[in-house]
């Protein structure tokens, strides 16, 4: 697909974005009387960011996530992966087929959140692990602040992922694709709402934008 057409995307994907941003504000408005979430989640990722701030950064575990996420995300799209290597200073995979979310996803994808969220919800089924419920939401706010505060660093440097996708339509899609993770996660992880509500939201707003948009014209 040609750059001009991924920015002319990107254009109209605006109001979604719009959209995105007034639905996550009545989610944390909902959400934030969930003291034992919210203080468990901001704790873990307050002791990240002190890790993230004072010691070496750990670039190999995240280098190792980011590939393995462009990984999965082939595996999704029916591709296969024909070269693998992640280092502290960098890596890279050879796959079978590729498209914008495969190229994009490890900057919106929080894999190890996801990972720990898996482990912990089998752990719950397998031995109740409930009582272990504010340590499981600090681990959320520790892996979730890794995924953010590691992903800004690795885009202050040139990522050839950004480029061949275009500077706007990157930014875009990554934008969505991490408020969408709250739209999903948050619901999920406090049980104040459903996602089904917090996506008519979304849906709500944008078309809000869309109509104020049309009343300037």
């Amino acid at each position: 697909m040609p750059n001009w057409i991924k920015t002319l995307i990107a254009v109209l994907l605006l109001p979604l974005c719009a959209g995105a941003i007034s639905a996550l504000i009545k989610v944390l408005r909902l959400t934030g009387g969930a003291e034992t979430f919210w203080v468990a989640f901001i704790g873990g990722a307050a002791c990240w960011l002190v890790v993230f701030l004072l010691l070496p950064k750990p670039m190999l575990i995240y280098v190792f996530g980011h590939e393995l996420t462009h990984v999965l995300w082939t595996w999704l799209f029916g591709g296969r992966v024909r070269k693998f290597k992640a280092s502290a200073n960098g890596g890279h995979v050879v796959i079978s087929k590729s498209n914008f979310l495969i190229v994009l996803a490890p900057y919106f994808f929080p894999l190890y959140v996801v990972l720990l969220v898996a482990l912990f919800a089998l752990g719950h089924v397998l031995f109740g692990w409930s009582r272990y419920m504010p340590v499981f939401h600090l681990l959320v706010g520790a892996a979730y602040a890794f995924h953010i505060t590691l992903t800004w660093h690795i885009l202050q440097t040139q990522q050839s992922d950004i480029t061949s996708q275009g500077y706007l339509f990157s930014g875009v899609i990554i934008f969505l694709g991490n408020i969408g993770v709250l739209l999903v996660g948050l619901p999920l992880l406090t049980a104040r709402v459903t996602v089904l509500t917090t996506m008519g939201w979304w849906l709500q707003e944008s078309a809000n934008v869309l109509l104020r948009l049309a009343n300037l014209f």
